[in-house]
């Protein structure tokens, strides 16, 4: 016999996690089925997680939260093979009012997984859905893994993350394509805290975060590393776009043995001890990917509806702000006791008033115009750190002849005028 839920959520990640939490603290009767172990144990991130958004979905979270480090410190570095052009900010009010933290996924989803226990939701783990419940052309619960698994109630929310298999059931969208998607390898590397401090010059308790652009980091495709210090840890991987490492038969493991082994990177990691490995499809095909959002019966938040900001490294705050949306447009259906797609459409102008669907437009273009001009990753940082190489550079030549040369070295490889269009066509494309 079929269990009965007011509202049944699949995936137990921030999306999934964060509708379920307003659904329970409203007294409605809400399952999160989660095929893990617990939430958090699928998940591979990063990551930094943003205040103000995480505020705003768990009013006061920071108290109480497994966070690892406050981040005062972003840093951009453009890599070739010896060099690292560095950019970085930082900012003193960060340490009295953060802007992000570090945190841990597994430890993170199933804090929150407890405080959704605790409010009344029942989350269901070591359990995968399988297929959507129809009642004529509505949805009306899941089929799960289990014998005599049914779960039957009048909405559900699809927020699986990067497995699109449930949105394709639900008639809601296809698979996702291989340049849609990156595959993503990390590692959790942990050394003392006190060492990690030392090494990138922090204060008790503060963290830094940094994303690697270029040919070393990536193999010259689309896609970036990162570097981010936990507590007692340092997480490092690279992230590049399937149909890329695909065309290039590259080993994404390959790429990061070849960050950790950089000039730059090496020294930051010495002596550590590999404590975790990882490997996870991520959806940056952004906004032109994303399947329809809601259907009757049905809605899909997160990683699920491809709510990943490419160009900013943003996920979760998409997922986590996307999965309150979802959850009060549930309630409000659950009010009016209709399910209705013209009812779940309230959700579609929820994100459209939010920055989550704002910004996914905004950069509608950027994923199709890098992943076709790949010197975005290749030529241009490597003429980053030639550049500066040049620049700080002192011997007993007159500068005239080091930027002649530089001028030699730029145009053997592309002319003055593609560099200048190539500039002007990535501004177009980030406007």
């Amino acid at each position: 016999m079929a269990i009965r839920f007011d509202a049944v959520i699949v995936g137990g990640g921030p999306a999934g996690l964060s509708a379920a939490w307003v659904l329970a603290q409203a007294g409605v009767k809400v399952a999160v089925v989660e095929r893990g172990d617990y939430a958090g144990a699928k998940n591979m991130f990063g990551g930094v997680i943003y205040h103000e958004p995480t505020e705003w979905v768990i009013p006061g979270f920071a108290a109480e939260a497994p966070l690892e480090r406050k981040i005062g410190h972003h840093e951009y570095w453009f890599l070739d093979e010896r060099s690292a052009l560095k950019v970085a900010y930082e900012d003193a009010g960060w340490r009295e009012a953060p802007n992000a933290w570090s945190v841990l996924r597994a430890k993170f989803d199933a804090w929150f997984a407890g405080k959704v226990e605790k409010a009344g939701a029942r989350v269901i783990t070591q359990t995968t859905v399988v297929d959507v419940l129809r009642h004529g052309r509505a949805i009306r619960g899941v089929v799960t893994s289990r014998p005599d698994g049914e779960i039957e109630a009048p909405v559900v929310l699809i927020a699986q993350g990067v497995n699109a298999l449930l949105v394709q059931k639900a008639g809601l969208g296809r698979d996702w394509q291989a340049d849609e998607v990156v595959l993503g390898v990390k590692e959790v590397i942990q050394l003392p805290k006190g060492v990690i401090e030392e090494r990138f010059g922090l204060t008790e308790n503060e963290g830094t975060a940094v994303e690697m652009m270029g040919g070393l980091a990536t193999g010259g495709s689309m896609g970036s590393a990162f570097l981010y210090t936990n507590a007692d840890s340092i997480s490092i991987g690279t992230a590049v776009l399937l149909s890329d490492l695909r065309a290039r038969r590259e080993n994404p493991n390959h790429l990061l043995e070849k960050v950790k082994a950089h000039p730059s990177v090496a020294p930051l990691l010495k002596g550590g001890e590999l404590r975790e490995y990882s490997a996870h499809l991520i959806p940056e095909g952004g906004y032109r990917a994303m399947p329809r959002l809601y259907g009757d019966g049905v809605l899909v938040a997160g990683d699920s509806a491809a709510m990943v900001n490419a160009v900013t490294m943003e996920g979760t705050d998409l997922a986590m702000v996307s999965g309150k949306l979802a959850g009060q447009t549930i309630l409000e259906a659950l009010e009016k006791g209709d399910f209705s797609e013209k009812t779940l459409s309230r959700y579609r102008d929820r994100l459209e008033d939010s920055f989550v669907l704002r910004d996914l437009k905004q950069f509608s273009r950027v994923g199709t115009f890098f992943s076709r001009n790949e010197q975005y990753f290749d030529f241009y940082p490597r003429l980053a750190n030639r550049v500066a190489r040049q620049l700080f550079t002192v011997d007993l030549r007159p500068k005239a002849e080091h930027v002649r040369g530089l001028l030699d070295q730029i145009r053997g490889e592309r002319s003055l005028w593609r560099v200048g269009l190539d500039l002007v066509r990535a501004w177009r494309a980030l406007a």
